[in-house]
């Protein structure tokens, strides 16, 4: 397992650190505090359907469908929130697929091939709900406005279900009864608070331009609100269902949708939240969502390879830029990728349950993630040094500052991100890491000549919390060159004279070879000869035929650029007869 960075106002740069406990590997970037504990099962099902978390008793319970052959018996496995498992319920020749808890708790609704039963959360006992029609494919169940509704695909062979028709019932005293509700697909419920209920369609051969529909489920029947598809006229950015969630307070709606990435909804219309999260990682293909009870984080999973994070942790409100914590689950110890509808939190928000699969689709493992209770804070210091002392445009210049914080000290260096402001706009310089004593050392290479203004920032995680930004101001000067020339002593005004020279420019490079200006100054006074133009190597040489004797001075000069001094060299020869 990873974790990592924040995708806020600049991107932060993934550390690796071991976690402790759990043989497996954690990215926490900036900070590198425990900042999530992740307890990891191996789970005894070869095929996944639902997941539900009771609160109350504090139990988790996993259901393998196994609907592959009619007469296979299902298994719901039972954790607790320490991740032991405490039993093992097998369904006798019936396959299990939904879950769904009572209010209280007490019972756990359980959808079976042909009819809905109920396990006691305390004794383990089984009871008979309702006989329903037969189910071939797998149904979803929800819990919601007191009514217990399911799903019941129509199908008779396993290679029909994703397209299949399928109604939305309901258990009314006891009594199996048709809502009247359906549609194509294998439609998924999700409940949420104020007796509301989410539908969401699975993109299928049956429907192009899938549909997720509120429902109020206050009344004695089912009541469609807000309903939306996503394509638009041309069928294009049709909804590829995987997951959705209420949030905590109902008023939002989460989607994932493995072509978009995570979208955010109001409920009232399903229209777009003014603020989105931000884009997954690139690879990384949404398929579950949820949000903790508590309000304070959503959890992002998604399918994804390599060291693509399968999982961000971050906080509800997609305004905060706290940065997400991102964990990468490969291999035998981790699964490959978070299922779709795999993730539940406990109701305090103290806890995440993640089921995994790995690439085949026939191992699964349940991740239990804690993250951080405390935030600490981080402080960035106002004082400043850089060298050198006189920054030039185009050579390497180095701004040190320091930070502090608070809390424990991190298993692994934390990280600042730095910007740079000049006369063409803000550029990103990248993250720099902070030494054990607090210091940490801004390295760019300034290009345009007047202030440079350099902003430091600490953006947080789940663990520490962002620091305010701090900014270092310094003057970028030109760049300097140098003429040097070597000419002989004497020379005649029948052989001539020959100057050889080098010019060298620091900073940038310059556009085109430099033409150097030469003048001569002798008894007569002073003319221009012709210019010489610098070789790639940085070498010229001046030939002139002597007007007179005496001593003559040879002045060779650059007058400079916007990023570069001028330069000036001058050789005095002895000219002879």
């Amino acid at each position: 397992m990873n974790t990592a960075h924040r995708s806020g106002r600049l991107a932060a740069t993934v550390l690796a650190a071991a976690l402790a406990g759990t043989g497996l590997t954690v990215a926490v970037a900036p900070a590198a505090h425990a900042a999530a504990s992740d307890v990891v099962v191996k789970l005894p099902i070869s095929s996944y359907s639902a997941l539900a978390v009771d609160n109350v008793h504090q139990q988790v319970f996993v259901a393998d469908s196994n609907t592959s052959y009619y007469t296979n018996s299902g298994t719901i496995a039972v954790y607790n929130f320490a991740g032991e498992r405490l039993r093992t319920i097998t369904t006798n020749q019936k396959h299990v697929s939904g879950l769904a808890l009572s209010d209280d708790s007490s019972k756990l609704y359980i959808g079976l091939r042909d009819r809905i039963d109920s396990i006691d959360t305390t004794t383990y006992q089984q009871t008979v709900v309702a006989n329903t029609y037969t189910d071939t494919c797998g149904r979803d169940l929800a819990h919601s406005g007191g009514q217990l509704y399911f799903t019941t695909p129509y199908a008779q062979y396993a290679g029909e279900c994703s397209f299949s028709g399928t109604n939305v019932d309901a258990v009314v005293n006891g009594v199996h009864q048709r809502t009247g509700w359906n549609d194509y697909g294998d439609l998924q419920l999700e409940s949420g608070p104020g007796d509301r209920m989410l539908m969401g369609q699975p993109r299928n051969a049956s429907a192009a331009n899938p549909f997720i529909t509120v429902f109020d489920t206050s009344g004695d029947g089912l009541v469609r609100n807000a309903a939306r598809r996503f394509a638009d006229g041309e069928g294009k950015g049709a909804l590829d269902f995987k997951d959705m969630a209420f949030s905590a307070d109902g008023t939002k709606v989460a989607v994932a949708d493995a072509s978009y990435g995570t979208r955010l909804l109001n409920t009232g219309d399903l229209s777009d939240a003014p603020a989105g999260y931000q884009p997954l990682p690139s690879g990384a293909a949404a398929s579950s969502v949820a949000f903790s009870g508590d309000g304070k984080y959503i959890a992002r999973g998604a399918s994804a390879t390599g060291a693509t994070p399968d999982l961000l942790v971050q906080p509800a409100d997609p305004a905060d830029s706290t940065a997400p914590l991102e964990f990468v689950f490969e291999g035998s110890l981790d699964g490959d990728r978070v299922v779709p509808r795999g993730m539940e939190w406990s109701a305090d928000g103290s806890r995440l349950f993640t089921v995994t699969t790995n690439a085949a689709g026939n191992q699964y493992w349940l991740h239990i993630v804690q993250p951080p209770a405390v935030q600490y804070d981080v402080r960035l210091s106002e004082t400043f040094t850089h060298s050198p002392a006189q920054a030039v445009a185009g050579e390497p210049l180095s701004v040190r500052g320091r930070l502090e914080y608070d809390g424990p000290a991190p298993a692994e260096p934390m990280k600042v991100k730095a910007t740079r402001t000049d006369a063409n706009g803000t550029h990103d310089l990248g993250t720099f890491t902070v030494r054990e004593d607090g210091s940490y050392t801004v390295l760019d290479e300034p290009g345009l000549v007047g202030d440079a203004t350099y902003t430091v920032s600490y953006l947080g995680d789940l663990t520490h919390r962002p620091a305010t930004d701090v900014t270092h101001t310094v003057s970028v000067g030109k760049a300097p060159t140098s003429i040097a020339l070597t000419a002989p002593a004497e020379a005649s005004m029948s052989t001539g004279v020959e100057i050889t020279g080098t010019f060298t420019a620091q900073g940038k490079a310059l556009p085109d070879r430099a033409v150097l200006k030469v003048e001569r100054t002798d008894r007569l006074g002073t003319g221009t000869l012709s210019s010489v133009t610098v070789a790639a190597d940085g070498t010229f040489t001046v030939n002139d035929i002597p007007r007179t004797r005496r001593a003559t001075t040879y002045t060779v000069s650059w007058p400079g650029d916007d990023l570069h001094q001028g330069s000036t060299a001058s050789a005095t020869v002895d000219v002879t007869r």
